[in-house]
């Protein structure tokens, strides 16, 4: 077991520094982000023990099990949908949450953050392509949310974070630009695009963080598109 994940890690990086060394950047640039949703605890430890960057899981009370029995022996991060009745546990339990799509949001957050005496750092979530079905905000959203966020003085919004509409990966590239563009117009460094059947593509289009479980834990059930 221990060895499929560590040789499955292995390919997962070395095509990230091969999409990295096409688009002209540094693999050191990129944070791989393992998702271990609905993964057990001794393989995430088996991927821990073969050294990845960070975790990432999409529900907080299934996160909350993982954290307290595993701790923080590398940063996780939220990336499934946060509702705001989650927001405390969320606070205490990640050092990044990916999905903050609403100013409300973002003031539940700010104001656990400042009640436990940290800052937390957050991506917002957008809706690239305006999918009805879909959690994130409008691209012309976006400011707005930014705008208020910068009075809060316990949440930090590092960049930007999407998932393009079901499709090979060169028919997400356009919105992987798009995201990027809206990054750098907005002043914005950090996107997390990218899953496991796409990534390299997202990663040529400016991707800081990329969200990989299928490629390193293997097909789960229950899967989603917040982190393949």
């Amino acid at each position: 077991m221990s060895q499929d994940i560590r040789a499955n890690l292995e390919r997962v990086l070395e095509r990230i520094a091969g999409a990295a060394e096409r688009s002209g950047r540094r693999p050191g640039d990129i944070l791989l982000i393992a998702v271990s949703k609905t993964v057990e605890i001794e393989r995430i430890r088996a991927a821990i023990d073969a050294r990845v960057s960070a975790l990432g899981e999409n529900r907080v009370q299934e996160a909350k099990t993982k954290v307290a029995e595993l701790g923080h022996p590398v940063p996780w991060h939220l990336i499934g949908h946060l509702q705001r009745n989650k927001a405390k546990d969320a606070v205490e339990l990640f050092d990044v949450i990916h999905t903050i799509d609403s100013v409300e949001l973002a003031r539940d957050c700010d104001r656990r953050a400042e009640a436990r005496g940290r800052t937390v750092d957050v991506l917002l979530e957008v809706n690239v392509a305006g999918e009805a079905q879909k959690s994130g905000l409008a691209p012309d959203g976006v400011a707005r949310v930014l705008d208020a966020a910068a009075a809060f003085g316990h949440l930090r919004v590092r960049g930007l974070m999407t998932i393009p509409p079901i499709g090979t990966p060169e028919e997400s590239r356009p919105w992987f630009s798009a995201l990027r563009k809206l990054g750098e117009r907005l002043g914005l460094a950090e996107l997390s695009m990218g899953m496991s059947n796409d990534f390299e593509v997202a990663i040529e289009e400016g991707a800081t963080m990329v969200r990989v479980g299928t490629a390193i834990f293997g097909t789960r059930p229950g899967e989603s598109r917040a982190g393949r």
